[in-house]
């Protein structure tokens, strides 16, 4: 396989820009309320996990790129907490977008873990 060139190369990329996707679409339907504290909390979570992924990629040092994939993995968990509270709040259950978060987070942690090896190595 060859070695991504881009960001958008990446299937961690990819994915995260999916569900950065489907994000947008579900908290479409939250009521206007929200627009201004969790759709947009929500939006800028998921915005904020792909767009580290696209910053951490162009980092040189294995170090840099590491806290900028640990800079989304926290913004991931913070949308499969909203996916949570969407719930609970009563805006709907998206099975999809869970899913898709959790896959994102498998990706995610194992990409990590390979750049990992590469500081003790």
């Amino acid at each position: 396989m060859e070695p991504a060139k881009t960001f958008e190369d990446l299937i961690l990329w990819q994915k995260a820009h999916q569900f950065t996707l489907e994000v947008y679409k579900y908290t479409s339907s939250f009521p206007k309320s929200e627009m201004y504290s969790l759709s947009n909390q929500f939006r800028r979570a998921a915005v904020s996990v792909a767009a580290n992924i696209a910053e951490g990629f162009r980092k040189i040092g294995v170090k840099d790129k590491l806290r900028f994939l640990n800079i989304a993995q926290g913004s991931l968990d913070e949308c499969i907490y909203f996916v949570r509270l969407s719930k609970d709040l009563g805006y709907g259950i998206n099975t999809y977008l869970k899913l898709l978060a959790e896959e994102v987070s498998r990706i995610l942690n194992a990409y990590y873990r390979g750049l990992e090896k590469q500081l003790h190595t």
